[in-house]
């Protein structure tokens, strides 16, 4: 006998499950409240790493049904969401998704439009990471400092230093100046 089970994921703990669980209904989807998987976990994690969602697919069978209100629910990299759907349809269960008008994702229709969704999505993914490297290139090319600001100036570089080769433990000379033993040595090691 088919069963009917719903993974719902928010990514934060001030964000609800509660909408995804109303929208399935209003579709007309009936899954049994023991049958709801609720989870708190980012989309950039694996679903192979979903401690709910790993629950989830030692509790369903070949035959069962299992509901999403969006893609990104599966997770948000292509591969990822490819990868989970794959695992499922081979498994014998079927994936709807409501965003996608409910098709079975495993069906030839479904399949269809996933690889469609999972293209644009790579796309937009890919366009994004251009546009961060344009702007990183433009922030180098216009003189600004990328990256964490440097935990000594120059001149404290050189009181380190000095500090160091007069006897001082780099231990000593970290404490007083407010930073590592590590960043200490660096500066030292870079001379």
């Amino acid at each position: 006998m088919s069963r009917t089970f719903a993974y719902c994921r928010v990514s934060t703990t001030d964000q609800t499950t509660e909408n995804q669980v109303l929208e399935i209904a209003n579709k007309g989807f009936v899954v049994e409240p023991h049958r709801i998987v609720t989870e708190t976990v980012s989309g950039s994690k694996p679903a192979k790493e979903r401690p709910g969602f790993q629950k989830l697919l030692e509790r369903m069978e070949k035959g069962d049904k299992l509901i999403i209100t969006k893609l990104d629910r599966l997770g948000r990299d292509s591969i990822d969401v490819l990868s989970t759907l794959k695992q499922l349809t081979e498994a014998g269960i079927e994936v709807h998704c409501i965003a996608l008008a409910g098709f079975n994702l495993g069906s030839a229709m479904g399949g269809l439009v996933m690889q469609m969704f999972a293209a644009m999505a790579q796309f937009e993914r890919d366009l994004l990471i251009e546009r961060t490297h344009a702007g990183l290139a433009r922030a180098k090319s216009q003189g600004k400092t990328l990256g964490r600001p440097k935990s000594l100036t120059e001149q404290q570089k050189e009181e380190a230093r000095q500090a160091v080769k007069n006897g001082a433990s780099f231990r000593s000379v970290a404490k007083s100046m407010g930073v590592s033993h590590a960043t200490i040595m660096r500066v030292c090691e870079a001379i």
